[in-house]
């Protein structure tokens, strides 16, 4: 064992003597002459190779070259410690390599020799006692010699005092790196590192296995105190990482896989995954540390949803899911929308990650939702709009396999003799051997099967439900307490709930049928229905267009199952009746609206007449209080409900006593919360003349299209304008007049008018009147409303004087203009008797 261990042992050369510049070599003449006297010989020593010669005095042979290498990194960095920490002596000054020998050790260690420093004082006495003995010999020289000798005695005392005052050559060295450090200029330190950094990532994308060792001086790079280079440095990591990540999932090696021995390719591979993976493992880290910092943070989110989105396959996802998930809720909007559409691209891509990075992306928005008290911003649960399910998702798995065809039943009676163990562990051997393949197949392909995939899909649609649901009851909570939260966010108190009720609505085939009932419940509820007609309505906290959302999620999910839930939703129609007169144009959406009127009244199948009446006059009254965009909605709902419902159509009819047609209720009760108590039938489409008269054609039209209707048969219908629904006539009304709108400028009057009137009359919100402390006391009110009449009254009085004073005046200019012809006819009587 002994001798083995001293064969296997790895014997290294000797140090090389370190460089000497060319300066620092001293040629004698006795050099130059021999050189000259061999110039045939010079090419010998010009021609060899100092880098093939080093590399073949340091290879140690039958060994590894990386194992050898990491050997001479070790060494270096002992002897680089060992100088650090040996106490330097002022005394002793080391011998240049070049000029001396070095003494090697028993342990192949290489001392070079070092000599004492001259002390300034020996040096003194020797110059002094060289100095007399000259004197003593030189008896017969001249005074000037002895002058000039006394001078130089002097000269070299002063020289001998001056010398310990001299600074050490290291110390000297250092001083000048500081000071030719702080004179390069903050810019020039900039384009050099901004070279270095273009020069090491030119190198990891020209050859990534071999020089994988760059990202280390990459990262190292992103710690510099400039920010301008860590930004760069950032930026430069992240185009190289997308460049180099390979397309599979980075493994970790078992113990059973490290123990065996492989080839030398093999070691260069794993070391640079294990590189690779590290290094990309502190890149993430540093970006999320940048992320908190305010100068880093966009740059920050903009690398880890570029990563996200290129490689969402690769390791350490889930801190980058984290990450970006967290900001979907930011305050600032170029950091929300980059990781919105990154979550976006995640979904629509799951080609790349097999679906697997979708689970956990909805499961982390659950998971905010859940935290952060639906607090949220509505991007967080907007995103999962981009979702996409199989359409048999929400089939049963038991109803499937009963429709499979049975065996026939002549080889299921038929005895099937046992087979012997040698071919049972055959077939075990096989059936092994088949799924290992298979799993060899999965995990390098990114197609799932069948079955994979309708298990993810119902973890992402589990996980889904479940945020949607606890929004709902988070709503409904909130609205029925007294307390209104405030929120940051756009929507109210309840960021959350209208991409929730869009996604309920998109989604709404897939939800289990137990369930049903039960969201019914909930949405009529958020729906603000009441049971009672006369009980008052509490206060909601839901806008309308929140509470029209609800009744819209309602029906869907009641068609998407093919009407085979036993719900009445007679209730979501009297609500939306309700909901049409708190419509405000100016508060409301009114694409909201107009798919309220697609998704209840136009879809589906034919109305009640009752109901359908109430609902025609509501809407003739609603086109005639509101602008162009929702009447057209409005007009066209109404043409198709007198379409359906041909009894209605003598509602046309402007006679003196009204519709001809009898109902329950024998007087109009615009006011009635119920469709069937408002009496509809009774009355008359007297808004449809004043809507022939609209300003806009397309409304004045159809009104006049409408009205065509009662001079036709009960089987015949006009011509139709358009065959759009309402939701697509009030989007394309509403397009064309963002069209028409007149570029060019206004002119100086208009504009300084609308200044005038913006500073006479204000607009005040119901919210900021009902925010407003108006209570004031009885004797504060008297005094106020005294004075002001009292103002008024003024003003009247004034008006009543001035009118008295004009009219004085102007009876007294009468008088005057009288006296004056008097006098004249007076004159012209003397001068004619």
């Amino acid at each position: 064992m002994g001798k083995s261990s001293k064969k296997n042992k790895v014997i290294l050369a000797p140090p090389l003597p370190p460089d000497v510049d060319d300066e620092d070599i001293l040629v004698s003449d006795e050099d130059v002459d021999f050189v000259e006297e061999n110039r045939e010989h010079v090419h010998l020593i010009t021609g060899l190779n100092r880098k093939a010669l080093d590399k073949v005095v340091t290879r140690v042979p039958d060994h590894d070259e990386d194992k050898v290498e990491l050997l001479y990194e070790e060494r270096e960095r002992k002897r680089r410690a060992a100088l650090a920490l040996k106490p330097k002596d002022d005394d002793d000054l080391e011998v240049d390599p070049v000029d001396a020998l070095p003494v090697k050790t028993l342990q192949g260690e290489l001392l070079y020799r070092t000599a004492k420093r001259a002390r300034s004082e020996d040096k003194a006495k020797g110059a002094e006692s060289r100095s007399d003995d000259k004197d003593a010999d030189a008896k017969q020289s001249s005074q000037k010699e002895c002058k000039g000798r006394s001078n130089k005695k002097e000269d070299s005392k002063l020289q001998n005092v001056q010398r310990p005052l001299e600074v050490p050559k290291e110390k000297l060295h250092s001083v000048v790196l500081e000071e030719v450090k702080e004179e390069l200029s903050a810019d020039e330190l900039f384009e050099k590192k901004k070279a270095q950094l273009a020069e090491l990532g030119m190198a990891m994308l020209e050859d990534p296995e071999s020089n994988i060792r760059s990202l280390n001086d990459l990262l190292i790079i992103c710690n510099d105190t400039d920010q301008r280079v860590v930004k760069l440095a950032i930026m430069s990591l992240l185009a190289v990482f997308r460049d180099i990540i390979p397309s599979y999932r980075i493994r970790q090696l078992t113990e059973k896989e490290l123990a065996v021995e492989v080839s030398k390719e093999v070691k260069k591979t794993r070391y640079y995954e294990y590189t690779l993976i590290r290094s990309y493992k502190a890149y993430l880290q540093k970006l999320i540390s940048l992320e908190k910092q305010p100068y880093f943070y966009l740059v920050a989110v903009r690398c880890l949803c570029s990563l996200l989105d290129a490689a969402p396959h690769f390791n350490h996802r889930e801190s980058l899911l984290a990450s970006v998930v967290k900001n979907l809720s930011s305050s600032n909007d170029v950091a929300r929308k980059l990781c919105s559409e990154a979550i976006r691209s995640l979904f629509r891509n799951e080609g790349k990650h097999r679906g697997e990075a979708t689970v956990e992306a909805v499961r982390l928005v659950s998971a905010s939702v859940k935290l952060n008290d639906c607090q949220l911003h509505p991007d967080v649960v907007e995103v999962c709009l981009s979702l996409k399910f199989d359409e048999d998702l929400g089939k049963d798995e038991s109803k499937e396999e009963k429709l499979k065809p049975k065996k026939n039943k002549r080889y299921q009676n038929r005895d099937v003799t046992k087979p012997s163990e040698k071919k049972k562990i055959k077939k075990e051997l096989l059936s092994k051997a088949r799924q290992e393949v298979h799993a060899d197949l999965r995990a390098v392909s990114f197609t799932l099967d069948p079955k994979e995939k309708k298990m993810i899909q119902r973890e992402t649609l589990a996980a889904l439900f479940e945020t949607y649901f606890r929004i709902l009851k988070h709503s409904m909570n909130t609205s029925n307490s007294r307390y209104k939260a405030t929120s940051v966010f756009p929507g109210g108190s309840h960021p959350l709930l209208a991409p929730c009720l869009e996604g309920l609505g998109k989604f709404s085939h897939l939800i289990d049928l137990d369930f049903m009932s039960e969201l019914i419940a909930c949405l009529k509820k958020l729906s603000g229905y009441t049971d009672h007609q006369g009980e008052i309505p509490p206060d909601n906290t839901l806008s309308v267009s929140e509470r029209l959302q609800c009744c819209i999620v309602a029906f869907k999910v009641w068609r998407s199952n093919l009407e085979a839930l036993n719900v009445d939703l007679q209730d979501f129609f009297v609500q939306f009746y309700n909901l049409i007169l708190e419509y405000r144009p100016d508060r409301d959406h009114g694409e909201v609206l107009a798919d309220a009127l697609k998704t209840l009244l136009w879809e589906g199948k034919q109305q009640d007449m009752l109901r359908a009446a109430a609902f025609i006059k509501r809407l003739a009254t609603f086109a005639l209080s509101f602008g162009s965009t929702e009447a057209i909605a409005a007009l066209i709902t109404l043409r198709h409900l007198l379409q359906k419902n041909t009894k209605c159509r003598n509602m046309l009819e402007n006679d003196a006593g009204g519709g001809s047609l009898s109902s329950l209720v024998a007087k109009y009760d615009p006011e009635a919360k119920d469709p069937y108590l408002s009496g509809a039938l009774a009355t008359v489409l007297w808004e449809l003349s004043l809507l022939q008269k609209h300003h806009d054609e397309t409304v004045s039209g159809m009104a006049s299209n409408i009205l065509s209707m009662a001079n036709l048969n009960a089987t015949q219908n006009p011509v139709q304008l358009s065959s759009s629904n309402p939701l697509e006539a009030y989007k394309d009304l509403s397009m064309g007049r963002e069209l028409s709108k007149p570029t060019h400028k206004v002119s100086q009057t208009l504009k300084c008018k609308r200044k005038r009137r913006s500073k006479e009359f204000v607009a005040l919100s119901t919210d900021v009147l009902e925010k407003a402390d108006c209570t004031v006391g009885e004797d504060e009110l008297r005094e106020k409303l005294q004075s002001h009449f009292a103002v008024l009254r003024g003003i009247s009085e004034n008006e009543r004087l001035r009118t008295e004073l004009n009219h004085a005046l102007s009876s007294i200019n009468m008088y005057k203009e009288y006296k004056k012809q008097k006098k004249f006819l007076c004159k012209i009587q003397l001068l004619h008797p």
